[in-house]
């Protein structure tokens, strides 16, 4: 049976990691894809350990593999960790916090297990879905940083920045990463917009925004 490997970049997500993890473990997946969810703590400061490992404990039924930095290195390092330990066929980034809905995996996996795609981006502004009006600035500056990528990839692309990018696994373990902060985003676009032949597809997903004071945070300004 082919399997999604879930890679959830942590960084003190000690209130909420269980919140999302009883969403993905909710989800019912298309052909009855089986569910690896990796999780790579870079170092939080709280207690995410703790609550990752209590969380483990009280679902053994739950594919969950736990790794963790013993240096804070950034997002995307965190993300090169999960990809690297990914054994499914699909592998989907998950953030921990609660502004993307597992729910809408399935609308990304359609497309790949349609065969029509080989890499499907969720978009926040394409579609009838969801979105909790927060940012103008924060929106015009995901918007030029997306125009900007697209005049360099030539890709028509709504939303580069997105949380929600699937893809076949061997295609993501194929490529050699060097960002490891936020520059992760247009790095990962950049190079599979160069591999041959390769299907890029987008959909429309929600968007549940937190405002900082809610615990939106700043990966780039992190350190351990």
């Amino acid at each position: 049976m082919k399997k999604l490997s879930i890679i959830i970049p942590a960084y003190n997500e000690a209130r909420t990691i269980h919140l999302i993890l009883n969403k993905i473990k909710q989800v019912s997946l298309l052909q009855q894809l089986e569910k690896e969810i990796i999780i790579v703590n870079d170092c939080s400061k709280d207690t995410t350990e703790e609550a990752i490992q209590n969380y483990m404990v009280q679902n053994p039924d739950l594919n969950i593999q736990y790794y963790k930095h013993d240096v804070n290195k950034g997002k995307g390092a965190a993300l090169h960790t999960g990809i690297n330990k990914a054994t499914g066929e699909i592998t989907i980034i998950q953030d921990a916090d609660l502004e993307y809905d597992p729910n809408e995996y399935n609308l990304l996996l359609k497309p790949l297990l349609d065969g029509f795609a080989d890499v499907v981006y969720g978009s926040r502004f394409m579609g009838g879905n969801a979105h909790r009006i927060l940012f103008f600035w924060h929106t015009i500056g995901n918007k030029f940083l997306t125009t900007l990528s697209n005049m360099f990839t030539n890709l028509n692309l709504t939303d580069m920045e997105t949380c929600y990018k699937m893809f076949k696994t061997e295609i993501i373990k194929g490529i050699e990463f060097k960002e490891n902060r936020f520059g992760f985003e247009p790095e990962v676009t950049a190079k599979i917009s160069r591999i041959p032949k390769i299907r890029i597809y987008e959909v429309g997903i929600s968007y549940y925004g937190r405002t900082y004071d809610e615990g939106k945070k700043n990966w780039m300004e992190r350190r351990c």
